[in-house]
């Protein structure tokens, strides 16, 4: 029914987000990483609806699995009683029922229901209004597993086998809950993890039915054929390709080399049908080879959605229609969505007045991958509180990212006191080098966070889980252009263009703009990283990124130039886009020698 989707943001900001979501139909994504949450918020819902909660320890056979398994029954099972219940109910301007249809985009059922609600009480108002009813839809419970978080399980000293590693059993949760979900795989492939899915009889088609849907987050379209045709080998069907913006996203960042958002939506858009007519013989074959159900191509299909940076109906609207696109997700703007995200007070008040230099693409992940994170956050504090005292480093309660043997043998994290007493030891003792070289090297060994214990702050000191929680906030760095907390359905009227007091920035940049000028900023701070020694970087490396930078600057050149619909920012636009190809114009066909930054610091 909905047009927009909430991605996953964090591990606790849509923890219980489909709750709230998915009644009114709206689909919505959290996090499997840390199972210690999931299961503080299932006794959490379970005392609050007054059932009996039964612990699952952590050190129990099986916990992770078990834990995942329980909760996602618990979300299902409520969100289905509340689903329920709203349908039962009579359409008044008041009701539940008459938000639900409120809220919908423009289209026949909205239009239909807005009539019914002028009717008279009769025999044909209740007619149709039951024929209505029996159309709605209630929103999906997606769950994201980050396939690099996939840390081995000892138990008594002894390794466990692969199927107890954290993204296989966070699997095995999904596959063993009851309802139909959908699993987004993020951060790359796994061959491990998706081998697994073939263990689970949900994920293979039954009677022109998936109970449980693959969603794989990919970066470009050579990213989804290789991804699906791996999948489809094994006999697993990709129900969507979800495309992120490399750096005008949250959480964590992964940087194309400098290809850009709509270009790659435009290879998509020619190559859809390609696509499907590539995996599609694959997977059949697959599948029978498996002696499962071989559905027809006609069954066979894929939604293409996308997310990052976007901030405006029109944006939204220019991707559906313009790229073909089905689905459109908006994250960091519902962080001021109390009713359907988890952030504590002080951060909301955080999030609100984000001033310059308040938000930054990060060192702050022990992944290593560049992050968004807000740096005046409370887990941000204490890591400088810390650094201060002379004891750097997080004590890692949760340990979901020990994932780093560069000092020993058993698996540590990057962000813990272990790590960083052996490689800031390590930095200090290094022959060679300038001071300055030295400085940067120790600011970087003491830059990352406890972001997987730190990330579910905002959730559990809002809820009274953890009074003393110091939470870190991983929004994107559309954030700055929102100012106002709203309420569910005033953030839906922004997304489909209806009057709303959502307040937005003036002269904020169209969102592929946005993102052309971060890229701009992150190949210089590359550029820096090789100045200082700290990047192997080519001049190839360089190159390739430049020239892909300016292609995608130009195909916006031409698209803003001539696309109607883009007239609403036509000019701003076209402005940013001609100042940063006089920029990249500056580079020689030697970048490293021909261009070095002196005002972006590490």
């Amino acid at each position: 029914m909905h047009k927009f989707y909430i991605p996953v943001m964090g591990t606790g900001f849509t923890i219980d987000s489909a709750l709230v979501a998915a009644p009114y139909g709206v689909h919505s994504v959290l996090s499997l990483v840390d199972d210690d949450l999931i299961e503080q918020m299932r006794e959490y819902h379970l005392k609050g609806i007054g059932e009996t909660y039964d612990p699952i320890d952590r050190n129990s056979e099986d916990s992770r699995a078990r834990r995942i398994t329980a909760y996602l029954d618990l979300l299902d099972d409520v969100v289905a009683e509340k689903f329920e219940q709203l349908k039962h109910q009579d359409l008044t301007p008041d009701s539940e029922l008459g938000k639900y249809f409120r809220m919908l985009p423009e289209g026949e059922v909205r239009t239909e229901a807005l009539t019914i609600l002028e009717m008279p009480l009769s025999e044909e108002r209740q007619a149709r209004l039951e024929k209505l009813k029996a159309n709605m839809v209630c929103g999906r419970i997606d769950v994201n597993i980050m396939t690099k978080l996939n840390r081995s399980r000892f138990k008594g000293g002894e390794l466990l086998p692969p199927e107890y590693a954290d993204a296989l059993a966070a699997l095995r949760g999904l596959a063993l809950a009851q309802g139909s979900f959908a699993v987004v795989f993020s951060a790359g492939m796994n061959a491990g993890l998706y081998s697994y899915v073939t263990q689970f009889d949900d994920f293979f088609m039954q009677n022109g039915f998936f109970k449980k849907q693959v969603v794989l987050k990919v970066s470009d379209y050579r990213s989804a054929l290789i991804q699906g045709k791996f999948l489809a080998k094994k006999g697993v069907w990709v129900s969507e390709y979800r495309i992120e913006s490399g750096l005008n996203c949250g959480g964590h960042a992964f940087a194309t080399q400098g290809y850009l958002l709509g270009p790659i939506l435009q290879e998509f858009k020619e190559q859809r049908e390609r696509l499907i007519e590539s995996l599609a013989p694959i997977y059949q074959q697959a599948v029978n080879k498996l002696g499962r159900e071989v559905p027809e191509k006609e069954q066979l299909n894929f939604a293409i959605t996308v997310q990052g940076g976007v901030g405006l109906h029109q944006e939204s609207e220019f991707l559906q229609h313009y790229y073909d696109v089905d689905q459109v997700g908006w994250g960091t703007p519902f962080l001021l969505v109390p009713e359907v995200t988890r952030v504590d007070e002080e951060h909301l008040q955080k999030l609100q007045n984000v001033k310059e230099g308040q938000l930054r693409l990060s060192q702050s992940s022990p992944l290593g991958i560049r992050f968004w994170n807000l740096m005046n956050s409370a887990s941000e504090r204490q890591r400088e509180i810390r650094i201060q005292k002379g004891n750097p480093g997080s004590s890692c309660p949760k340990g979901f990212i020990k994932l780093n043997t560069d000092y020993t043998d058993k698996p540590i994290c990057r962000a813990s006191k272990a790590f960083q007493k052996l490689h800031l030891k390590t930095v200090r003792e290094s022959e060679g080098g300038l001071p300055e070289q030295k400085q940067i090297l120790e600011n970087l060994a003491l830059a990352p966070s406890c972001i997987c214990h730190d990330l579910a702050g905002g959730a559990t000191k809002l809820l009274g889980i953890d009074s003393e929680a110091e939470p870190a906030i991983c929004c994107g760095p559309n954030i700055v252009n929102f100012s106002k907390v709203v309420s569910f359905e005033d953030m839906i009227n922004h997304i489909y263009g209806r009057p709303s007091p959502v307040q937005i920035k003036k002269n904020r940049p169209h969102q592929f703009i946005a993102e052309a000028q971060l890229y701009w900023k992150y190949l210089l701070e590359e550029l820096e990283e090789v100045k200082w020694g700290l990047s192997q970087r080519d001049d190839m490396y360089f190159s390739a990124f430049v020239k892909n930078l300016k292609d995608g600057l130009e195909y916006y050149l031409t698209l803003f130039s001539t696309e109607q619909r883009l007239n609403y920012i036509k000019e701003q636009s076209l402005d940013e886009i001609h100042k940063l190809l006089k920029l990249i114009d500056k580079f020689t066909s030697s970048p490293l020698d021909g261009f070095v930054t002196q005002d972006v610091t590490i």
